[in-house]
């Protein structure tokens, strides 16, 4: 086939940021497809003229933003399945729902699925609460991913902590708030990869033991994207060693969570699980990261699926929604 991988451009020399492309279209060429890649920045005429030039028989999406937008996959999502084109991943319902972290919430709650209690604090509407919250509370973007926003002081143990944050993330990152209640245990990836009959993968436990003493144990941007940080030099990755049983729920909890969210081919859900072995789904995300050396393909590694069937599987999978 002839396959489009899309994905954003920076605007600084027009540089590819996602570290996936490549490595997705070595694995594609490799299963003998044509490549192309095709980066757009913020220009909605160069995107309809580029697909138009590369004629995919389908595109492999990559777009999690458009410009500084970061609701932009949704309108991208849109974009595609308005000019009919097949597409990787989530269709725009679902980027929605994965970007508006309190809808999200709700839906996981209608289904009985455990997610902490929070509060959702906008800039242009009303307060809006869902539990009864408690300190210490988590404070992030509703709908700004990659940790953006996030740092040492989103763990706030007061109201004045509480209300500094929520008008930082106003301010700074343009985005209402979402506090949440600080669940203080073992935190979980779980992928799920398919459709009707979706699987989860074994689930990648984030190890904190290389932070310091009384520093918190969460992911905030340096631990994410800062490689000279002791945030990110003090945590990693691993697969998770963890009992058959607790294992079967991680698997479960995240598979009720990748359909009420109505994800599509593939998804990674980040849990916590607190000391007294009660989970929460914290977040589901809709085609998530998808670099080689990621959580996602460690964990299908793990399941004993390699890099290349992987990419193969999730054009697999894309295909036979089309049919």
């Amino acid at each position: 086939m002839n396959i489009t991988i899309l994905t954003y451009l920076e605007t600084d020399g027009g540089k590819v940021t996602d570290a996936s492309v490549e490595p997705i279209a070595v694995a594609l060429r490799a299963l003998k497809h044509e490549v192309s890649i095709l980066g757009v920045h913020a220009n909605v005429t160069e995107l309809i003229e580029g697909l138009a030039r590369c004629k995919p028989d389908l595109v492999f999406n990559l777009m999690e933003m458009f410009g500084k937008n970061w609701q932009g996959d949704v309108g991208v999502a849109g974009l595609l399945q308005l000019l009919g084109y097949r597409f990787t991943g989530g269709g725009p319902g679902e980027f929605y729902l994965r970007q508006d972290k309190g809808l999200a919430k709700k839906v996981l709650a209608f289904e009985k699925i455990a997610t902490p209690d929070f509060a959702v604090f906008s800039k242009n509407a009303g307060f809006e609460t869902g539990g009864n919250l408690r300190m210490p509370m988590f404070v992030k973007p509703l709908r700004a991913d990659s940790s953006q926003g996030i740092d040492a002081n989103s763990l706030v143990h007061s109201t004045s902590e509480l209300m500094k944050c929520v008008a930082m993330i106003h301010n700074k990152v343009n985005d209402s708030a979402l506090a949440e209640e600080y669940i203080d245990g073992r935190e979980f990836y779980v992928g799920v990869l398919g459709n009707v009959d979706a699987t989860a993968l074994p689930p990648i436990e984030m190890d904190f033991s290389g932070l310091k003493e009384g520093q918190p144990r969460f992911m905030d941007h340096k631990a994410k994207w800062v490689k000279k940080s002791q945030a990110y030099k003090g945590t990693k990755a691993v697969l998770a060693d963890v009992p058959g049983e607790l294992r079967a729920k991680l698997q479960k909890v995240s598979l009720d969570s990748y359909r009420a969210l109505r994800a599509r081919d593939y998804a990674r859900v980040d849990l916590r699980v607190a000391e007294t072995g009660d989970m929460y789904v914290l977040e589901v995300n809709s085609s998530c990261d998808l670099d080689p050396h990621g959580e996602f393909a460690m964990a299908a590694a793990a399941a004993g699926i390699d890099y290349t069937a992987l990419i193969k599987r999730i054009v697999e999978l894309a295909l036979e929604r089309y049919k």
